[in-house]
C-alpha cells in the first residue's frame, strides 16, 4: 500500500525534527525546575526567558504579556473566565459567535450556568462570517469581553477582526481571539489585529501536544484559573513544561519566518484540490469563505453521502481526513458551524475537512482526487442519505 495520504493538518501536525532537537536537553541534562535559585534552575529559566522572547516577537508585543499553558483550550479558559471574574463588578455580559470551538463556547454556557454571566451568540452569514452589524447591535453597557476566533477550525473562514476591534476599542470593551487555527498560518501581530487576549495551540504548528500560549495585553484584569504558586507572574500556578515551551516557541518562530512561502506553496495546493473536487463530484459543495479562508483548508459537503462512512472509506485508502473538529470526531450530530451558517441538517452531515500541511504534496492532492470520487459514488449507491 503506497504511503498514507494526511489531510488532517487542522486537527494536528507531526513535530518538526529542529523542534525535537530543541526540546531534547531539556528531558536531559537541562532538567532544572525554573523556581529553582542554584544552576539548573537557572538554565531552565533561561530557556524559558529565551521562548517567551521568542513568542513575544512572533507576536509583536512586550515577552511578560506572553503566558504559556498546557493548550489552547485552556488558554481560551483562562482568557474568557479570568476576564469575566476580574471584571464581574463592572458587567456580566459576554458576546461570542455561533461557529466558535467547543472550548470558547462550553466555556461561556458554563458562566451563564454557573457565575450568572449572559452571553449574546451572534449569527454568521453563508460563510461563517460574524455579523458586524449584529456584533454593534448586541453590545451594551455591561459588555466586558467580545469572543471571535480568528478563524474556523472546520470551514477555515478568516474573521475580521481589526474591524471587529474598531467597533470595540471606544467603547472600552475588551477583546479575546481564540487563534489556534490561524497559529503558524496567519500574521498572528496583535496590534494589527487589535485584540487584547489570544491563545494558541502548539500542536496546530508543528510543536507538541500539551502546551498552549495566551497572550494578555498590558494592563488587562484577569483573575487567575489555577491556585498554587507564582508561576506566570501570578497568573498561572503550576512548574512550567520548560521542553514544551521551549518546542513552541522554536516551532513558532519557524512557521513566522516561513509563513509566506508556506501559504503560497500550500494555497496553489489546496486550489487544485477544490478545483478537482468540485469539477469531478457532482452535488459537492464548498463550505466556508471562497477567499477569506486558510490557506491550507479545503472543507465540503457532499449531497446522499454521511461523513462518517466517507472518512472510514478513505482511511481504507490511506486518506487521513475530518469531518470537522477532531474535538468532536466521536459525535455523529451534524456540525453546529455548518448549521449555524445555514446548511440543512442532511447535508451538514455529508461533510469533509481537508487540510494539507508541509508534507503535502501535488502527488498526494492528484492521489486523493483520483479516490475520492468513486469513494462519494459507491457510498451513495451502497447506502444513500436522504
Amino acid at each position: 500500500m503506497p504511503e498514507p495520504i494526511y489531510l488532517d493538518h487542522a486537527a494536528t501536525t507531526p513535530v518538526r525534527p529542529e523542534v525535537v532537537e530543541a526540546m531534547l536537553p531539556y528531558f536531559g541534562s537541562r532538567f532544572g525546575n525554573p523556581s529553582s535559585i542554584y544552576g539548573l534552575g537557572r538554565e531552565a529559566r533561561q530557556a524559558m526567558d529565551r521562548a517567551r522572547d521568542t513568542v513575544a516577537a512572533a507576536l509583536h508585543c512586550r515577552p511578560a504579556e506572553v503566558l504559556f499553558t498546557s493548550c489552547g483550550s485552556e488558554s481560551d479558559n483562562l482568557a474568557i473566565k479570568g476576564v469575566a471574574y476580574a471584571l464581574r463588578d463592572r458587567g456580566n455580559h459576554i458576546v461570542t459567535t455561533q461557529v466558535e470551538h467547543h472550548a470558547v463556547l462550553h466555556t461561556c454556557e458554563w458562566l451563564e450556568r454557573y457565575a450568572g454571566c449572559e452571553v449574546t451568540y451572534l449569527p454568521v452569514d453563508q460563510y461563517g462570517t460574524v455579523d458586524l452589524a449584529a456584533l454593534e447591535a448586541a453590545l451594551t453597557d455591561r459588555t466586558v469581553l467580545v469572543s471571535v476566533m480568528l478563524a474556523n477550525n472546520e470551514v477555515g473562514t478568516i474573521q475580521p477582526l481589526p474591524a471587529i476591534a474598531e467597533l470595540l476599542r471606544p467603547r472600552g470593551i475588551l477583546f479575546h481571539t481564540d487563534a489556534v487555527q490561524g497559529g503558524g498560518a496567519l500574521d498572528l501581530d496583535v496590534n494589527r489585529l487589535g485584540v487584547d487576549l489570544l491563545s494558541l495551540s502548539g500542536h496546530k504548528f508543528y510543536a507538541p501536544k500539551g502546551v498552549g500560549i495566551l497572550y494578555v495585553r498590558q494592563g488587562t484584569p484577569l483573575l487567575p484559573q489555577m491556585q498554587g504558586g507564582g508561576q506566570e507572574r501570578n497568573r498561572r500556578a503550576g512548574t512550567e513544561n520548560v521542553p514544551y515551551i521551549v518546542g513552541a516557541a522554536t516551532a513558532l518562530q519557524l512557521a513566522t519566518e516561513e509563513l509566506d512561502a508556506t501559504n503560497t506553496r500550500v494555497a496553489r495546493l489546496r486550489d487544485r484540490l477544490i478545483e478537482g473536487v468540485l469539477e469531478r463530484i457532482p452535488g459537492a459543495h464548498l463550505t466556508g469563505h471562497p477567499t477569506e479562508r486558510l490557506a491550507n483548508n479545503a472543507s465540503f459537503v457532499f449531497e446522499g453521502v454521511e461523513g462518517e462512512a466517507l472518512l472510514l472509506a478513505l482511511d481504507q485508502l490511506g486518506i487521513c481526513a475530518s469531518t470537522g473538529s477532531a474535538c468532536t470526531s466521536g459525535s455523529l450530530e451534524a456540525s453546529h458551524v455548518l448549521k449555524a451558517m445555514g446548511l440543512p441538517t442532511g447535508l451538514a452531515q455529508g461533510s469533509l475537512r481537508l487540510s494539507l500541511g508541509k508534507g503535502t504534496d501535488a502527488d498526494q492532492i492528484d492521489r486523493t482526487l483520483e479516490a475520492l470520487p468513486a469513494v462519494v459514488e459507491r457510498l451513495r449507491a451502497v447506502m444513500p442519505v436522504r
